[in-house]
């Protein structure tokens, strides 16, 4: 078979760029004459080495060069196919009333259990029952922002067809499925997951369900473990060599499991060390205020490391330069913030709290949640219509990279604009300030809307209040989450009860988005 295997790998490397790759020619070419169908699984297993994507016709060509294009609509739903697939899990572990009786009850107070136990910062133990519940709760939110997410990259022409991922701490799916459907049709997806719980049982199965380019690989460990067998024989048990200059993933997934790992940056450091030259580390917290600030510390603890330093000694030999630390002699760069924070400041990096989150729209309720929730006795003292329909998206996320680029590259000067690291001597004055809006609207229904800001130079939170809103200061409703605005004319006040500053954006304040 291995050497089928190479006549096949060869015959496809001689055609792929000449026609379409078709299994039922190859095996002509391919001593034994073996039949088409096993030319064809061959090929299916080398297709991510050589680039190669399998289409309607059974015949395989190249992966595209062009860059994916981002989504500009809302996530409306979780796809009906998952739906399904998760339902038949549910049914062959639990029975085809999996949501009444006894396994009703079961998985409602499970879910109800790690719930509480997340909230009080407890761990969470993954078991089957355990996988099952954090499946039908979490699974949808979590494929939905993932893909706002990747937007930021998508558009600008940062996400390849051609992909190969890591996702580290990839639980039951829901980041991987949204990567995966948010890839267009001809995208070329080489996947590891690594997951030591019995959530892997349910990656797997839903993993089942994506397209034929998407190959996929589970690693059932620890991220730590993952990584010391890496460091042990010098490469990625995935069968990468970090060491290699052009090698390495192209992206590389942290989605809600920092807040669950004992060194959470000593993790993503590793991570951000197999990354390709131009590769982007996507991490990801649910919304609320502990794990939004941890993920945002990682970030902030991470910033401006350089990574795969050569030794020293030979960058002496090599340039002459006793200190050896020239960054072209780096094989990865700094780890830069590419968003959705800015660092608008040279020199300058925030350090307040750092709680920043985005809102979309919800989701339909899965029909999974649906039958759950309607199937809570009517005894249950504790439930409430809705308590097992999970459909809000908010969530925090940090894209790193090691090649310098920030999605906001923007260089402001003190002559022309105040700073919020001094923004103490302008209180009670109107300035003029550029900020990227980092939040929804934060207030209570009917009062005044407000949004978090920031500058990348602050040691304190800041916000910007609408008081009063025109036809020109409109633009900080309508911006984007991550979008940067500037402000000529808004009242700096400080908020004892906050701790916090407020601009307040009036009828004497103009917004502009800048582009």
């Amino acid at each position: 078979m291995s050497d089928q295997r190479e006549a096949v790998r060869s015959n496809a490397k001689y055609l792929r760029n000449v026609r379409p790759i078709d299994p039922d020619e190859i095996c002509d070419y391919v001593e034994g004459n073996p039949h088409p169908a096993v030319v064809r699984q061959l090929l299916r297993e080398e297709a991510a080495d050589l680039g190669l994507i399998e289409r309607d016709d059974g015949t395989f060509v190249p992966v595209a060069d062009e860059p994916v294009q981002p989504h500009r609509g809302p996530v409306e739903r979780f796809p009906a196919a998952y739906e399904r697939r998760l339902e038949d899990l549910l049914a062959d572990r639990y029975g085809p009333n999996w949501f009444e009786g006894a396994s009703g009850d079961l998985l409602r107070s499970t879910i109800r259990r790690f719930k509480a136990d997340y909230l009080e910062g407890r761990s969470v133990e993954y078991d089957d029952d355990a996988a099952a519940g954090y499946a039908i709760y979490h699974l949808p939110a979590y494929y939905a922002a993932v893909q706002y997410a990747l937007d930021d990259l998508a558009d600008r022409g940062l996400l390849g067809r051609d992909l190969r991922v890591l996702d580290i701490g990839a639980g039951v799916g829901g980041p991987a499925l949204g990567l995966c459907d948010y890839l267009p049709d001809d995208a070329l997806v080489e996947y590891h997951a690594v997951e030591p719980s019995a959530a892997a049982d349910v990656l797997e199965t839903l993993l089942s369900e994506t397209d034929r380019n998407v190959h996929p690989t589970i690693h059932r460990t620890t991220a730590e473990e993952f990584d010391s067998a890496a460091a042990a024989d010098g490469e990625g048990s995935a069968g990468f060599d970090p060491t290699a200059p052009d090698d390495g993933f192209d992206l590389v997934l942290a989605c809600n499991v920092l807040s669950e790992l004992e060194d959470p940056v000593a993790v993503a450091r590793s991570a951000l060390e197999t990354l390709a030259p131009e590769g982007t580390l996507l991490a990801m917290a649910p919304a609320d205020k502990n794990t939004s600030v941890g993920l945002r510390e990682v970030e902030r603890e991470l910033e401006g490391e350089r990574l795969w330093e050569r030794d020293a000694v030979a960058v002496a030999a090599d340039n002459g330069d006793e200190n050896g630390d020239d960054p072209a002699d780096y094989r990865r760069g700094a780890v830069t913030v590419y968003g959705p924070a800015v660092r608008l400041w040279p020199g300058e990096t925030p350090s307040d709290r750092g709680w920043s989150f985005d809102v979309r729209p919800d989701l339909e309720t899965p029909s999974f949640q649906r039958r759950l929730d309607e199937a809570t006795p009517a005894d249950d003292a504790d439930h409430a219509p809705g308590e097992f329909e999970n459909v809000d998206v908010q969530f925090s996320y940090s894209l790193l990279r090691v090649d310098g680029r920030r999605r906001i590259d923007t260089s402001l000067d003190t002559g022309e604009w105040a700073k919020m690291a001094e923004m103490e001597r302008h209180v009670t004055e109107r300035i003029d300030l550029v900020a990227a809006k980092l939040s929804r609207s934060l207030s209570a229904e009917g009062a005044n809307p407000l949004f978090k800001i920031s500058d990348g130079s602050e040691d304190t939170d800041h916000y910007a209040v609408v008081t009063n809103e025109t036809a020109l200061n409109r633009d900080l409703l309508e911006a984007d989450y991550g979008e940067l605005c500037s402000f000529e004319g808004a009242l700096a006040l400080w908020n004892d009860d906050e701790g916090a500053y407020n601009l307040v954006v009036d009828e004497e304040t103009i917004v502009d988005r800048i582009a």
